[in-house]
């Protein structure tokens, strides 16, 4: 597969994943967005660019969703 194929087979499957969050997050609110997108596997700085938000929005919501989780399970 050349460059230029690769290239296309990324942007659609990025399109792909992108329709796939939305529906899965549709109607919740950002930090729930975040916190099923982070247990999806994705990193911060890929959840910023899906949710049209920082890197350290995101980052900051993560944290305090591990404090709230912490202080549960005690």
């Amino acid at each position: 597969m050349d460059d230029a194929n690769m290239r296309e087979l990324l942007a659609k499957l990025d399109a792909i994943i992108r329709l796939l969050v939305f529906d899965i997050a549709e109607g919740k609110d950002q930090t729930e967005q975040i916190r099923l997108l982070s247990l999806a596997g994705f990193q911060p700085k890929k959840i910023a660019e899906m949710l049209g938000t920082t890197r350290n929005n995101v980052s900051v919501r993560l944290s305090s969703l591990k404090k709230k989780r912490k202080a549960n399970s005690v």
